[in-house]
């Protein structure tokens, strides 16, 4: 009888049964959710759209200049740019020209030409970095980055396999180099590109077994490793500086807790202070001992607030003559590290404010030239790094630039393992979509687009290589009564001239990394 009852239920009767009980579970079960108790059935509603928000605005809501971190119109020249598609745009700029903080580069009247056998006659987008890490040290390997843009500090574990991978080939072939980030060393950052071996707080990689840093190791990993051409010592980063790091359990797999040393199964939360040091002082030392035991060039990364202690580093190296070969400044804006809000908003300086603090600290005592300057902060992109140039960095460092190049599409959801493009999740299934051949092309392309397009507007200014820019060379909107000011006004100093000999100089070089044919 009952089974004759349900045979004749159509089937919109189930429907109505399905969300009568879900309606009776909202209002009798539900103790967590006010408004699908108050609203049952249509209150669940409010929480999808919820969900799809970011979504929603991204393609059909927002327009195309008012998205963050990047929006459609930059993240449309990187993809354009990766897959060699026309990147230009017509009838004009659609940018708000007058906004605050917009940027104009000054031409000028007669633009640099390329004559004879210029190196850039045979290769537009050859743009080594213009000085070299380790050299003024004394280091037993100093290296000049062949490629003034390079990929960041990304971490195995954080990134996927396929993603590192790509990466890897992708700086090969583009003649860049590879930040490895916190997370150690990986059987995937060892395709041909040259790499700059990045540790912090958990010593990840190069720890003992009670978690504290081990020299020994870090010897060994160097030795075994000659693609390692630099170490970099995180003291904070962009997303959360004074925060240690944290990769959930959820993305920890067998391999990744061998390669970093940790267990499985938990968060891996990398504590905010170094055990190696603890003061500028026992910095410095620090960076000395590495150097000597490694022969190789050793910086240091951070995110820029107080800068008192820069100070004391600097008068330190004044008076001992040794300090980091390359310091890395990581802007308030840096974002692949997963954050509370309280920090990604609000703690360390954006990289414009912080960059020129530091650089005045260095140039007061005459020191930047000793120091290779590298910027991290949304920098990818062509007008920025003339800014970044005309401010004083002889390198930028790109991370979710380099990431859309190979397919993210900023879902914003890296530290949830649920990827889509399959780059930041450890997901075998959602990294499957992922063609390494591809997408280690597409990170070349990228990179090349990006030095031919700064090399041109270098150019156009008159000057050979982005070292040469002055701050004068660049305007910024400041306010609405005084439009726009030089650089060197609006921050106050101006950046030091770089030796430069001419490009052919640097392709002469016998520190040029990025696997080049040297000469001399």
């Amino acid at each position: 009888m009952i089974w004759e009852l349900l045979d004749n239920i159509p089937w919109w009767g189930w429907i109505l049964i399905l969300i009568g009980l879900i309606a009776l579970r909202d209002i009798f079960l539900n103790k967590r959710h006010t408004i699908s108790h108050n609203f049952p059935v249509i209150g669940h509603i409010r929480y999808l759209l919820e969900h799809i928000g970011p979504e929603l605005r991204q393609y059909l809501v927002a327009n195309n200049r008012e998205e963050l971190p990047f929006n459609r119109i930059e993240r449309s020249w990187i993809y354009a740019s990766a897959k060699r598609e026309n990147n230009y745009e017509g009838f004009g700029t659609d940018s708000d020209i007058y906004a605050y903080h917009h940027v104009f580069i000054n031409n000028a009247m007669i633009p640099f030409k390329i004559a004879g056998n210029h190196p850039n006659r045979a290769d537009i987008s050859f743009i080594p970095c213009a000085k070299v890490m380790g050299l003024h040290n004394k280091r037993r390997k100093p290296y000049r980055p062949g490629s003034i843009i390079n990929v960041s500090a990304m971490s195995f574990g954080s990134l996927s396999a396929k993603a590192v991978e790509s990466l890897n080939k992708g700086v090969n072939i583009a003649h860049a180099y590879q930040n490895t980030g916190e997370g150690g060393l990986s059987p995937y950052h060892r395709y041909g590109g040259d790499v700059i071996f990045h540790f912090g707080t958990g010593y990840f990689g190069v720890r003992d077994q009670e978690g504290n840093f081990s020299l020994d190791k870090l010897i060994d990993l160097v030795n075994e490793n000659p693609f390692v051409k630099a170490i970099e010592i995180k003291l904070s980063q962009g997303a959360k500086p004074g925060k240690g790091g944290v990769l959930p359990g959820a993305k920890i797999t067998k391999e990744i807790a061998a390669i970093r040393g940790v267990e499985m199964g938990k968060d891996v939360l990398s504590p905010p202070n170094h055990s190696a040091f603890s003061s500028v002082q026992e910095l410095l030392g620090f960076i000395e001992t590495i150097a000597e035991a490694t022969g190789l060039p050793v910086g240091i990364k951070a995110a820029i607030g107080k800068i008192e202690e820069w100070e004391t580093l600097a008068d330190l190296m004044v008076t001992s003559g040794k300090g980091p070969d390359f310091i890395t400044v990581d802007g308030g804006e840096g974002g692949t590290g997963a954050a509370p809000p309280s920090f990604a908003d609000h703690v360390s300086l954006p990289w414009v404010y912080g960059f020129s603090e530091l650089y005045k600290v260095f140039q007061k005592r005459k020191l930047t030239d000793r120091i290779v300057f590298i910027g991290s902060g949304r920098l990818g992109f062509p007008a920025k790094a003339a800014m970044a140039f005309a401010m004083g960095a002889d390198c930028i460092n790109v991370a979710r630039e380099a990431m859309m190049s190979i397919g993210c599409i900023q879902a914003q959801i890296c530290h949830t393992n649920r990827c889509p493009s399959g780059v930041a999740t450890q997901s075998k299934w959602l990294q499957n979509g992922i063609n390494i051949p591809l997408k280690s092309e597409r990170l070349a392309q990228y990179f090349k687009t990006f030095r031919k397009e700064l090399i041109e507007m270098t150019h156009a200014c008159g000057y050979e290589h982005p070292c040469q820019f002055k701050m004068k060379d660049v305007d910024i909107n400041v306010d609405d009564h005084n439009l726009s000011k030089p650089m060197d006004i609006a921050y106050k100093y101006e950046k030091d001239p770089v030796s430069f000999k001419g490009m052919q100089s640097l392709l002469n070089c016998e520190y040029l990394g990025g696997n080049y044919n040297k000469k001399g």
